[in-house]
């Protein structure tokens, strides 16, 4: 791609430039680096503006996703409110005049905000509420800071050992609704050291590959198994699907940009060519197998370490 550059000028060029007492050319190394560094700002961009799309994509999913638990919560306040209304009557009774002796009417009247209050029922039903409750605003929250973690333009805290776990969970439960719509989803876990990487790329790599499996499932509910390894000096992390499989003719294409056999408005076509690109920045390789009607598999290998014993970084 870069062949038509030389490192320097023609030697009768470069010749006449010292005999006229000008500077010599800026050399051709320099242009080359600052080409790539513009093609990485590119390819910077088109990761962002992919990642936005899914987030769109995801939206209507994520809003379910968060509306089942606020629903729980609701509900949860209501009896609460009810039970806390009850407890003060009963303390509001009480404490009108706490100097002077109880009357029978008065006894009267608090034993039947007592049993209206179901004060045993309180006891059990409180506690369970209130856990309940927590539960699901804990939920709301994850799924907003999974969100919000997923979306994010800064590119995070940059590379670092992580724990791709951690990121796969997380991704998965970005991707919530739309995959449970589609598929049954299956963990294999293996056991893995820490990677270096940039967990918000590898994150988009996850997520790219969840939601082309899901798409490829049509309109036939089939599983999803994303599993994790060690394969010799590199980790490893595959989803598979139970689709349709990838036809011959199309699969030296997949990785090509704005290349999609999905309908209009379905995708960017982008997915896997910005998988691809970021796992070659992390010094991997992603393979694919592929069988029609049977299925996919998507599997994305990382080194632990690259030569010389230093992990990876990235490359501009």
């Amino acid at each position: 791609m870069f062949a038509m550059f030389h490192d320097s000028a023609p030697p009768r060029e470069a010749g006449r430039a010292q005999d006229a007492g000008m500077p010599a050319p800026p050399r051709r190394d320099e242009e080359v680096a600052a080409l790539r560094c513009e093609l990485a700002e590119v390819r910077a961009q088109l990761r962002q503006v992919d990642k936005l799309a899914t987030v769109g994509h995801l939206s209507a999913s994520a809003a379910h996703e968060i509306g089942n638990p606020l629903g729980c919560v609701f509900s949860n306040f209501i009896v609460m409110q009810g039970y806390v209304e009850a407890l003060l009557g009963i303390v509001q009774q009480r404490g009108q005049n706490p100097y002077e002796p109880c009357g029978a009417e008065h006894d009267t009247r608090l034993a039947i905000l007592r049993r209206e209050a179901t004060l045993a029922g309180l006891r059990h039903d409180l506690p369970a509420l209130m856990e309940e409750t927590c539960g699901g605003l804990g939920r709301v929250r994850a799924i907003l800071r999974n969100m919000q973690d997923f979306a994010r333009t800064d590119g995070g805290a940059g590379w670092r050992w992580v724990d791709l776990h951690h990121g796969i969970d997380a991704t998965l439960a970005v991707a919530g609704t739309l995959v449970r719509q589609r598929a049954d989803v299956v963990r294999e876990f293996g056991a893995l050291p820490p990677v270096y990487c940039s967990p918000e790329q590898m994150n988009q790599v996850v997520m790219n590959l969840v939601i082309n499996a899901t798409h490829a499932m049509g309109a036939r509910r089939g599983t999803l198994t994303v599993r994790t390894g060690v394969q010799g000096e590199r980790a490893w992390l595959s989803v598979s699907d139970t689709g349709a499989g990838i036809a011959a003719e199309h699969l030296p294409r997949i990785f090509e940009p704005f290349f999609t056999t999905k309908p209009a408005g379905v995708g960017t076509g982008l997915g896997l060519a910005l998988a691809r690109d970021i796992v070659q920045e992390h010094h991997g390789r992603i393979e694919v197998e592929t069988s029609l009607g049977q299925g996919s598999t998507f599997r994305v290998l990382l080194p632990l370490r690259v030569a010389g014993g230093a992990p990876a970084g990235p490359a501009c």
